[in-house]
């Protein structure tokens, strides 16, 4: 005697999550997807050289997000039926610097405090802001704030953490950023 379908008026009761995990399709499904092979990442063009207008601008320049060149983290199926957020994009320590600084630009920057109420961040502060949008983990953020010690201690700015040397008065903008672009160029030369 064949078995008879499931009624179709109590699939809504089932709990999909459960039902998959009873099923072993979630490690299936993880373990096919981990053997994928990475997205290949397309190089950046330069762009050519352009004549600015009346107000300085180069004709046809356009503002670009903070992520730009990046992956938008996304959820997969999988992640939506197990209600978990998305996977962290993976980037290098020099990417998450890079990053950093891109959103210090974007967001502005304060010092004294991690944010404030107009969005601006200070050093930590957009470290966090890009962990938070699901860039890197918390292990290339503490990989990145070492590559910004050395770099504060090679050049004769010792101190004790990149958040002081942030809040110091008198610290720039400019400052972070040159320090945030000198971190990156060291973590690329060790190729992380």
């Amino acid at each position: 005697m064949p078995a008879s379908a499931p009624p179709f008026d109590r699939l809504d009761r089932l709990d999909l999550p459960v039902l998959a995990q009873h099923l072993g399709l979630v490690e299936e499904i993880e373990q096919y997807l981990a053997g994928l092979p990475a997205p290949e990442r397309l190089p950046l063009l330069p762009l050519p050289a352009v004549e600015p207008d009346r107000d300085g601008e180069p004709y046809g320049s356009v503002q670009q997000a903070w992520n730009f060149g990046y992956p938008l983290p996304r959820r997969t199926l999988l992640d939506r039926l197990v209600r978990r957020p998305a996977r962290p994009v993976a980037i290098t320590v020099a990417g998450h610097l890079r990053l950093t600084s891109r959103y210090l630009a974007e967001a502005g920057w304060i010092q004294g405090a991690m944010w404030d109420a107009a969005g601006r961040v200070c050093l930590l502060g957009a470290q966090t802001a890009v962990l938070a949008h699901g860039y890197g983990t918390a292990y290339t953020v503490r990989r990145a704030r070492t590559q910004v010690m050395e770099v504060l201690h090679a050049t004769g700015r010792p101190t004790a953490s990149p958040d002081l040397w942030n809040d110091r008065p008198g610290r720039r903008q400019a400052e972070v950023h040159a320090l945030l672009l000198r971190a990156e160029a060291r973590a690329e030369s060790l190729g992380i």
